[in-house]
């Protein structure tokens, strides 16, 4: 039953965001507010709103372990199967941008977490640094995105996403958020409960199971995502997705967790944010190279996930 709960609870939480992303982008485009403002925050936002969820429950519901593993195993499936599985599909071309400021700053945040995180609690003036550089990093990007044109196609397909929305009326446009938000609310308390009995009834850890089941449960908007930029020819899309989900999962999702209620971590956690560290850095070093993702090191990020989740079961 606790399996079934918990696919139910995947289903509210993918549906809502996608209805709150519907409500919230039509709300923004009632407000005059520009095509590629929206795709950059609120469509961004809604592939991280099930992490959000999952994480801000869990931390509630004093499941400490689960809100970090959830993040943490999230940002791994993003970079090791996501990237792994779209580069094994199709080479990526990594964008300049991206090698020079993007992933080096996705490392400084990976890095920070990983400090913050030493003391095996990230505490409530953490979790509001890690907003304070969500808000940073928010601002900086929809600025370097107006005003640069050396971005263009990446633009126009952020643009063209966002243009997608429909703009309803707007008793729809509050009802559907509000809809949005109320199944994110109770899917997130759905996997959280269900996911936990789950641990429970087979002895599973809640770091494993946050880490496995409900990482990639909330990571398939993100993979979808990825693989359908890919079958359009937007290759450079995958790449940012994944960069963007990660710094949105640390900065946004746990800024928000820890600031509502402080986080007390494991040392097993601290050895899965290592290991986050580490394969973040894998995958900078692999797009300097040649500036670009092929197969053969899509197939090493997939290798490296499979050996990692082995050893997370055996532990």
């Amino acid at each position: 039953m606790s399996f079934i709960l918990l696919i139910i609870g995947f289903f509210f939480l993918i549906k809502g965001a996608d209805l709150f992303v519907e409500g919230a982008a039509s709300i923004a485009k009632k407000f005059n507010v520009p095509s590629m403002v929206i795709g950059l925050t609120i469509v961004a936002m809604g592939t991280s709103a099930p992490e959000a969820a999952v994480s801000i429950t869990s931390s509630l519901a004093g499941q400490n372990d689960m809100s970090v593993a959830n993040v943490i195993g999230s940002n791994f499936f993003n970079i090791l199967v996501v990237l792994g599985v779209s580069s094994i599909i199709a080479t990526l071309p990594v964008e300049k941008n991206t090698i020079k400021k993007d992933t080096p700053f996705l490392l400084l945040v990976s890095g920070l977490l990983l400090l913050f995180g030493l003391d095996l609690r990230i505490s409530r003036i953490e979790g509001i640094i890690l907003l304070a550089f969500f808000t940073y990093f928010l601002v900086n990007t929809v600025k370097t995105a107006k005003n640069s044109a050396s971005n263009s196609k990446e633009e126009a397909a952020i643009t063209a996403e966002a243009e997608e929305v429909v703009e309803f009326s707007l008793p729809k446009t509050i009802l559907l958020s509000l809809i949005g938000i109320a199944g994110i609310v109770l899917g997130g308390d759905m996997v959280v409960d269900s996911a936990t009995k789950i641990a429970t009834s087979f002895g599973m850890s809640a770091n494993l199971v946050g880490l496995t089941i409900v990482a990639v449960g909330t990571s398939l908007p993100e993979f979808v995502t990825s693989i359908v930029a890919i079958k359009k020819g937007e290759t450079e899309i995958a790449i940012g997705n994944v960069i963007g989900s990660n710094l949105f999962n640390i900065l946004l999702v746990l800024g928000l967790a820890t600031t509502i209620k402080p986080i007390v971590i494991s040392m097993f956690a601290l050895f899965d944010i290592v290991f986050m560290v580490i394969i973040t850095l894998i995958l900078y070093f692999f797009m300097k190279k040649n500036n670009k993702l092929v197969k053969s090191q899509g197939f090493i990020l997939l290798a490296l996930y499979i050996a990692y989740m082995a050893y997370t079961i055996m532990r």
